[in-house]
């Protein structure tokens, strides 16, 4: 049985990032909305309670029933936790009168309780909150204070409750995952053992169980995920595995064919399905972002429910779903808002009558990698930039057509090769061209023009949940510019992108 820590999620914008923090102990956890989570196991080791845009004071923040949890397991509240502990158990909570965001340095420290092991004086924390805790319950002692916050950490007498006002989990707290192992490891006494080849071994043993001889169709992007995904499904079922690849015509340039010749290496049973024009006709007219996915997304199923009609006997369908589609996609009660929908992830048309397999669906992208490295797969497949399942549809700004397809295909191809020319693709997380729905006016040689603009996108990130904008080299980015100009007839003007998410998203789309 995998022992876990599980996540109760409040709608934070960082519940994503403790689970990726804890996850980098080697230990596993998932993540659950506040008012829906499992019937507990031995399995769960510990519990830690979100931070949230709510305040405790609102009349319609979260109210988590915590009886099966608190007082029985290691709990850690966290900001918003933190604060419903000390709120609804005896304590007060008010707007603070000094709103504390940022950076913030911890002036007591106790060094005798085991979640602030190791942990220094001094030490730097992230605050982001506008109440504080004014006074804990009876039953609590502070075990951290910062210079403004006195009650910046506590300790429920008689439990293995604690609760802290600062994020361990971002970045900016320099010990935060100091602290998440000493509660993780120490306090909840999980083992470390939730590794890549963990994963791989535990993963295969449960796909041979639960699908035993029966047929998997899976839908290849020709990215990192569900390559992985195959090669996981692969190992399971072997012949019993068909991939489908749909070329919808919003592709990079030459990928099609390209992806296709990549999978022959891997011993994969690929079929190429060519709808180009089937897509395009379906996109014709059509500019608003989110209609443009739902089409791509019914389209991709009508041609791949086409294939899939011609495997006799399919009662699987495979899919390259991964943690932060699952989490951007699902929104229960205001946590975890959806973003963006994604058309790989959730249900199927009933016509369609397969079941789904995801193997990697509480995996983040790096971790991916890390299982697609454990599996033996080459670089060339686990170094791969993501790229968006609508393809360039939400790189077109506006309408789409065959030409703009064309222009985008053309610039983006330049924009990667010379990434990967000088030495920089691996040092970008995802890089792409936008082309945005303006003309500007242009002069080549002595003729006036008036032509398209795109724009670089070039970002650094573990996965996808934040990303912050690359700085390439300004004389990259000329020459990048240059080339396209000169090179891709109607485009007159190249912009780069200086936008991180949030509260920008990587694409602009």
């Amino acid at each position: 049985m995998q022992e876990k820590i599980l996540i109760l999620d409040f709608g934070s914008q960082y519940t994503q990032l403790i689970a990726r923090r804890v996850r980098e102990l080697n230990v596993y956890c998932e993540i659950y909305p506040y008012n829906h989570y499992p019937q507990l196991d031995a399995s769960v080791k510990g519990v830690i309670l979100s931070g949230s845009p709510f305040s405790v004071r609102d009349e319609k923040a979260p109210q988590p029933d915590l009886s099966a949890i608190k007082g029985k397991l290691p709990l850690l509240g966290v900001c918003f936790g933190a604060q419903y502990l000390a709120h609804h158990f005896g304590g007060e909570v008010k707007a603070s009168n000094k709103r504390e965001y940022g950076r913030a340095n911890l002036a007591f420290v106790d060094g005798e309780s085991p979640l602030f092991l190791h942990i220094s004086h001094n030490s730097q924390v992230w605050m982001s909150h506008g109440d504080t805790i004014e006074r804990l319950p009876e039953n609590c002692r502070v075990i951290a204070s910062t210079e403004d916050v006195k009650n910046a950490a506590f300790k429920v007498a008689g439990e293995v409750t604690y609760g802290i006002q600062f994020h361990p989990e971002v970045y900016h707290s320099t010990e935060g995952k100091e602290l998440l192992r000493n509660f993780v490891v120490d306090i909840c006494g999980c083992r470390q053992d939730w590794t890549p080849d963990s994963f791989v071994e535990t993963t295969v043993k449960e796909l041979k169980e639960k699908l035993g001889e029966d047929r998997v169709i899976l839908g290849l992007s020709g990215g990192v995920d569900s390559t992985v995904a195959a090669m996981l499904l692969h190992k399971a079922v072997g012949k019993n595995l068909t991939c489908i690849f749909v070329d919808n015509g919003l592709l990079r340039k030459d990928e099609f064919k390209t992806v296709l010749e990549n999978y022959k290496e891997l011993g994969l049973n690929v079929v190429g399905a060519e709808a180009e024009d089937l897509f395009l006709s379906r996109l014709a007219g059509v500019k608003e972002p989110e209609k443009k996915r739902k089409i791509i997304g019914s389209t991709f199923i009508d041609v791949f429910d086409q294939e899939a009609s011609k495997i006799k006997d399919a009662q699987w369908l495979g899919q390259g779903t991964i943690y932060p589609d699952v989490i951007e996609s699902l929104s229960v009660n205001g946590p975890s808002q959806t973003i963006k929908s994604h058309h790989n992830v959730g249900g199927l048309p009933d016509y369609m009558k397969l079941k789904l397999v995801e193997p990697l669906r509480l995996l983040f992208k790096d971790e991916v990698r890390r299982v697609g490295k454990s599996l033996g797969l080459a670089d060339k497949f686990l170094q791969r930039h993501p790229f968006p399942g609508p393809g360039l549809a939400i790189r077109i700004l506006g309408e789409i057509t065959k030409e703009k397809v064309r222009l985008l295909q053309e610039a983006d191809h330049i924009f990667i090769s010379m990434l990967q020319e000088d030495g920089l693709y691996d040092k970008v997380w995802q890089a792409g061209v936008m082309l945005l729905p303006v003309q500007s006016v242009g002069v080549m040689g002595d003729e006036r023009t008036y032509e398209n603009v795109v724009a670089l996108r070039a970002v650094e990130s573990t996965d996808g949940m934040t990303a912050d904008w690359c700085h390439l080299p300004y004389e990259f980015l000329a020459r990048v510019s240059n080339r396209i100009i000169n090179n891709v007839r109607g485009i007159n003007r190249v912009v780069y992108d200086i936008s991180s998410k949030p509260p920008a998203t990587i694409e602009w789309e």
